[in-house]
């Protein structure tokens, strides 16, 4: 549809991740990377959306309903290039990718499941171990990500302290965006990490407004960073998406240049409602 629409050129390289779950984005810009460092001298797109239509589920067991209450359409694209006149034009460096994939694990596999109900609708299952599982999968990724990112201090602790240790990822980025799946997730991760309502408010805000747009959760998140004029020249950002899997991904940015406040810049989602944000929703 892409390449119809925008009559793209007969040369290019064209791939679709459908059924990668809401970590798909991520999942893109690890495959994007791999492919700018295979052909110097090129751009790559990526395309991330949520089209709801496709898992609604019209029955009653309430394992299943719970999609339809959370998801919302959405959808974004980031350009990325390994050219070297657009550094200077460009937002961030992508630093890191890190991928977890739990699916050899039952418990992990089945926690996100399409099925059927008892009555033949189709619908997305989500199992009561899905905190469960999304942790796991998280101490999975950050025992890989935090070598490369903590200072060493952080690292030692991580690895000789005898009670188990959250490392201080706070010293290791100034951001975070981390997939608005739903508020129960967002408060397990904010207590886990130990983080604030400052760092969390991107996330927690993209819930409220725009619901879980799944793989493209991520960039709504910072483009509300952006939106604020939060983003200086050389601040960290941390992205984790989780999907179905279960899958844990990290991608780590590090701003090129300050981004100021674009009042009248309307490529960013958040154009029209920034200034009545953060909002603090009801218990």
């Amino acid at each position: 549809m892409i390449v119809n629409h925008y009559k793209l050129r007969t040369n290019i390289k064209s791939y679709n991740l459908s059924g990668m779950g809401c970590s798909a984005g991520l999942i893109s810009i690890d495959l994007a990377k791999d492919l700018l460092k295979a052909n110097p001298n090129s751009y790559a797109v990526v395309v991330s959306t949520e089209n709801i239509t496709l898992n609604w589920y019209f029955g009653n067991e309430r394992s299943m309903l719970l999609c339809n209450c959370i998801f919302r359409m959405g959808g974004a694209a980031v350009l990325l290039s390994n050219k070297r006149r657009d550094r200077a034009r460009s937002k961030y460096e992508l630093v890191h990718t890190v991928r977890t994939h739990k699916g050899a694990d039952d418990k992990n596999y089945n926690c996100v499941y399409q099925r059927e109900d008892e009555t033949g609708k189709i619908g997305v299952c989500l199992a009561r171990e899905l905190m469960e599982v999304a942790g796991d999968a998280l101490k999975t990724n950050i025992t890989t990500l935090g070598p490369l990112v903590l200072p060493l201090s952080e690292q030692l602790m991580f690895f000789v302290s005898v009670k188990p240790y959250i490392p201080d990822f706070k010293l290791a980025f100034e951001h975070f965006c981390i997939h608005a799946g739903g508020r129960a997730v967002l408060d397990a991760l904010q207590k886990n990490l130990g983080l604030s309502e400052w760092h969390m408010e991107p996330s927690r805000m993209t819930l409220h407004r725009f619901g879980n747009t799944s793989s493209s959760s991520l960039w709504y998140e910072l483009a509300y960073t952006e939106a604020k004029g939060r983003v200086k020249k050389g601040d960290r950002v941390w992205q984790i998406g989780f999907g179905s899997g279960f899958k844990c991904n990290s991608a780590v940015w590090k701003a090129l240049r300050g981004l100021p406040v674009l009042h009248d810049w309307r490529g960013n989602p958040w154009d029209d409602s920034i200034h009545t944000y953060p909002r603090h929703p009801s218990p």
